[in-house]
């Protein structure tokens, strides 16, 4: 066995070791344990190679409207290896770095599978395989989660994939089906309609990014529906059948089947929390549905045991993972903490084009007995987004009449999770719609249509 640690942390995802770096800058001894690659399925698998992809879709996408700017480009097409070899050094550029603040952080690092065998005890199978044995006064559970299954559909990383097989697909499918229209299916669908697949989406529920604000919704599936991309909503998969060319989805919608023809299926409906073989029973760390149960600080039902991210029941982003690690941390170590607000929660869709939000859609505020008033403003009215000919979608603010309190910020559009930050940083010192309306924004610029929003929720909007 080691020498003992102040923490041993399993998982280097994004809450992982963010949270072993702020415990090393807090002076606990700190080792981390990671299975696979440091930086997790964030780097390797979701966040960061999906969005180098989703950068290519967009670049192809405005070179082929370039003549529409003065510029004109012959003979645009895409070439899938290259976009998938810039993916890749755009992970190892991350790889390299995270490994990076794990030495100058003097974290100790084990490539193995961890199990938790006694509070405070940890044994590590080696990915050489050896093993060794671990002791800390504390342990954080950052093991994150992987893709969900469906029953009765089998996902065999060849013609029916998840998330994990699609994102290195180094083919472009002739024809994809995608079950789930969440955030994964609405950007996997924005990446391959661009690169040239026919993309059918089936949803169980009535709208696309059904957790968003019915208009985000609405202006989602418009916008994707003008790209090509068929949507069914309120439909149910019944049956997949392998055929000859590819597979045959059977769909139900309204009662009445109907068969889609697809080449590959990804199955898109969500992640299930990785809490299993950590050896939980041993200690007796309570889980509900999987997710491990944690109070305000992140520690579980056994004390010096704590668990952050994907693991536990809250929203399944990295950022968030991150924040939790860092409170756990802090808290572990015996610093003032406070509760995470997860109303403050960016949540950013990075499809083409992005939907970002925060805080309460206007159903949501409604149902919370608040008198709302709404402002919005469509980026078609605005200068920036008529510069650079993305002129779809708009932003929408949720307000407290009476008090000007931001309970809520919506948008679609160019840029939008760029534009986020602005209504979170109010909302978090307590600033209201009032501040925003009387902040002067730089013209032009595609922030103006959050003021612009501001200025209609107050009834004194300008350029519409």
């Amino acid at each position: 066995m080691t020498e003992p640690f102040d923490l041993i942390v399993i998982g280097a995802g994004p809450g992982g070791y963010v949270g072993a770096i702020r415990a090393a800058q807090l002076g606990l001894r700190t080792a981390i344990v990671e299975r696979d690659k440091l930086g997790g399925t964030c780097l390797h698998w979701g966040c960061i190679p999906t969005k180098a992809l989703l950068h290519t879709a967009e670049l192809l996408t405005e070179a082929r409207h370039g003549a529409a700017f003065g510029v004109r480009v012959d003979g645009v097409s895409l070439d899938v290896g290259a976009a998938h070899e810039y993916k890749r050094k755009v992970v190892a550029t991350g790889h390299r770095g995270t490994e990076f603040l794990m030495r100058k952080n003097k974290i100790a690092t084990f490539a193995g599978t961890a199990t938790i065998t006694a509070p405070g005890q940890v044994s590590v199978a080696l990915n050489d395989g050896s093993q060794t044995a671990l002791q800390a006064r504390n342990i954080l559970i950052a093991t994150g989660s992987r893709p969900r299954n469906v029953p009765g559909v089998t996902i065999d990383g060849d013609r029916i994939l998840s998330s994990d097989h699609i994102v290195n697909l180094e083919e472009v499918p002739a024809r994809l089906g995608i079950l789930g229209a969440g955030v994964i299916g609405v950007e996997f669908a924005s990446v391959f309609s661009a690169f040239g697949s026919d993309v059918a989406m089936i949803e169980l529920l009535p709208r696309a990014l059904p957790l968003e604000d019915e208009e985000i919704s609405a202006a989602i599936q418009k916008a994707l529906a003008k790209r090509g991309i068929k949507i069914h909503t309120s439909a149910k998969l019944t049956g997949v059948e392998s055929t000859a060319g590819g597979l045959r989805l059977d769909v139900e919608k309204d009662g009445q089947p109907q068969a889609i023809e697809v080449d590959r299926l990804l199955v898109a409906v969500g992640r299930a929390p990785v809490s299993d073989g950590l050896g939980l029973e041993n200690v007796g760390v309570a889980t509900d549905r999987g997710f491990i149960t944690v109070d305000a600080q992140m520690q579980t039902t056994v004390p010096g045991i704590w668990a952050i991210g994907d693991v536990i029941p809250t929203l399944q982003l990295a950022h968030v993972a991150s924040e939790e690690a860092v409170l756990a941390v802090e808290a572990m170590a015996g610093h003032q903490t406070h509760p995470i607000n997860y109303d403050l929660v960016p949540r950013c869709t990075y499809s083409i084009p992005e939907a970002a939000s925060f805080g309460l859609t206007e159903a949501q505020a409604k149902g919370r007995g608040k008198n709302v008033k709404v402002g919005r403003f469509p980026f078609a009215a605005n200068t920036k987004a008529a510069i650079l000919g993305v002129r779809e979608g708009f932003v929408k603010v949720v307000t407290d009449e009476v008090a000007g309190e931001i309970l809520g910020m919506h948008m679609v559009g160019p840029r939008v999770t760029e534009m986020l930050t602005e209504g979170i940083l109010g909302k978090s010192i307590e600033a209201t719609i009032y501040e925003i309306a009387h902040t002067m924004h730089a013209h032009p610029t595609l922030s103006e249509a959050v003021h612009e929003a501001a200025l209609d929720a107050l009834g004194k909007v300008i350029h519409i």
